[in-house]
């Protein structure tokens, strides 16, 4: 599989080629923000640090549709709705609930094996939600962290 930075270079030389300026526009941001990052760390960024990097890019754009439409800016909202949909394509796709609900299993399962067989309760959460955060990661797959969160509770309550 491509990397995200890779797949971004091609894209943008296709957006060049078709003349498509607003999505070259958005691309070259995307691009440069991942160049930005580089040069501060001083050496090429992961996946995961390029997928946390557009997480960000998206939330930040979540928000400001948000202002937009809040202070009657339409046209600016509508902007922005544009870049969220051109810069979700690089996202790995979304989890299903129930490989969320696997990978909160094995979580907890790895947790109980950690503690001496003892089952894991609610004081372990964060233990719990780190392991499957780091699950999810290896995974490749894109996990809410509300929705993580909410099984994880669920989960532990059943104990």
């Amino acid at each position: 599989m491509a990397t995200i930075g890779s797949q971004l270079d091609k894209d943008i030389i296709t957006a060049m080629k078709a003349r498509e300026s607003d999505k070259l526009t958005t691309l070259r941001m995307v691009k440069a923000a991942f160049k930005s990052k580089e040069i501060d760390k001083r050496e090429p960024l992961t996946d995961a640090e390029e997928q946390s990097m557009i997480t960000t890019m998206l939330k930040q754009r979540r928000e400001s549709i948000e202002q937009f439409t809040k202070g009657g800016r339409a046209e600016l909202a509508a902007k922005e709705q544009v870049e969220i949909a051109l810069i979700d394509a690089y996202m790995p796709k979304a989890a299903s609930d129930e490989d969320v609900r696997k990978i909160v299993c094995g979580a907890i399962e790895k947790v109980t094996s950690d503690n001496s067989g003892t089952k894991p309760s609610a004081k372990d959460m964060g233990t719990v939600m780190k392991i499957a955060q780091a699950r999810a990661l290896a995974d490749g797959a894109r996990i809410d962290g509300r929705l993580l969160s909410e099984m994880v509770k669920a989960e532990l309550a059943k104990g």
